[in-house]
């Protein structure tokens, strides 16, 4: 059992929290219960996935994805008061970490999946990703994508068959495949694809392999509640809540 203050500071100073800003702020969302003995974690905040870390017995709750997003309205729906009403019932804390979990060079979506997907990672790429390393044929990563994220990507196969070098970044980053090109990459992987990304994938000679927005940002929680739950000897478990986009 561990103190909930205690493991929020920490887990903010380990993600850097104060280096990003944006919509929502990092970290702490909904507070509920001074002590934790467990964690669970989860890609996205739902009325389903408060329900499901109750049955759990979560005193903690991680999420990439929060409560508050930039293209919604200020105001309190039936949707947000049924998941802070799972919340409260529970005296559940919730913590939601998007943009610094995508940009952690351990623990981030980005170097999880680059991880999985045995590239030796050797750069950064954008703010959220990272690029490296690797000696595989085309099939053979489109493999390692479809066995990491447990889904069939979409694979827009422009590059070369022998692959060197490859960028990962999570989410929606399809519209970053033009920097990927620039930067010499062979390949791309990452979660959604934009419109534009097929007939730019010929024309630059690179290979997109888009594995979904969701199944691309699984690892990140899951590394950060496993590495919370070492640090301070608690339960920790992942809900899977499969998404298509």
């Amino acid at each position: 059992m561990a103190h909930r203050d205690e493991i929020l500071a920490y887990a903010d100073e380990l993600l850097e929290v104060s280096k990003y800003r944006e919509f929502a702020p990092a970290g702490a969302q909904v507070l509920g219960a001074d002590e934790v003995r467990k964690v669970v974690c989860g890609v996205s905040s739902s009325t389903q996935l408060f329900h499901r870390a109750v049955t759990l017995d979560a005193q903690l709750v991680l999420v990439h994805h929060g409560l508050f997003w930039r293209n919604e309205p200020l105001l309190v729906d039936q949707r947000l008061k049924s998941r802070l009403q799972a919340l409260f019932e529970a005296d559940m804390t919730l913590a939601a970490y998007h943009l610094p979990l995508d940009a952690h060079r351990e623990l981030g979506n980005a170097a999880q999946l680059a991880a999985a997907l045995a590239i030796d990672v050797d750069a950064q790429f954008t703010d959220f990703g990272v690029g490296g390393r690797i000696s595989a044929s085309r099939d053979e990563l489109v493999s390692r994508v479809r066995a990491a994220t447990d889904r069939e990507p979409l694979v827009f196969a422009y590059g070369p068959d022998r692959l060197h070098r490859v960028a990962v970044a999570t989410g929606s980053g399809g519209y970053e495949l033009l920097q990927a090109a620039r930067e010499g990459y062979d390949a791309y992987v990452t979660g959604e694809a934009e419109e534009p990304n097929m007939h730019a994938a010929e024309e630059l000679g690179i290979t997109l392999i888009a594995a979904g927005h969701y199944a691309t940002e699984r690892l990140g929680v899951q590394a950060l509640a496993r590495h919370l739950a070492e640090r301070f000897e608690l339960e920790w478990e992942f809900v899977d809540l499969p998404n298509p986009v």
